[in-house]
């Protein structure tokens, strides 16, 4: 059986160590961070489900909705549209663990 692995693209964002020093962060500690707020942001604008921002984050699903909490944005699609989306790529990402 041939098992194909999903092409994964990288993204590179030059930053001083001046950044670090500002806020206080290590280098790993800013990279989760940046990846968090650009999943955040990326859902909070509709662009993605809560799946895939999970996947952007690096993180489960499960944590990410706990985000979404912390940073006071809503779990759920604002149509029917959005919670069958969301239902859709959760059931997909269920099925590819």
């Amino acid at each position: 059986m041939i098992t194909q692995v999903p092409h994964k693209n990288a993204l590179t964002i030059e930053y001083s160590d001046e950044l670090l020093w500002a806020l206080q962060q290590e280098p790993e500690e800013f990279a989760a961070e940046a990846r968090l707020l650009l999943a955040l942001k990326l859902y909070e604008i509709g662009k993605l489900s809560t799946g895939l921002a999970a996947q952007v984050a690096g993180i489960p699903r499960s944590a990410f909705l706990y985000e979404l909490g912390r940073y006071a944005l809503s779990p759920f699609g604002e149509t029917p549209e959005e919670l069958e989306d969301d239902l859709i790529h959760a059931r997909r990402a269920s099925h590819s663990e």
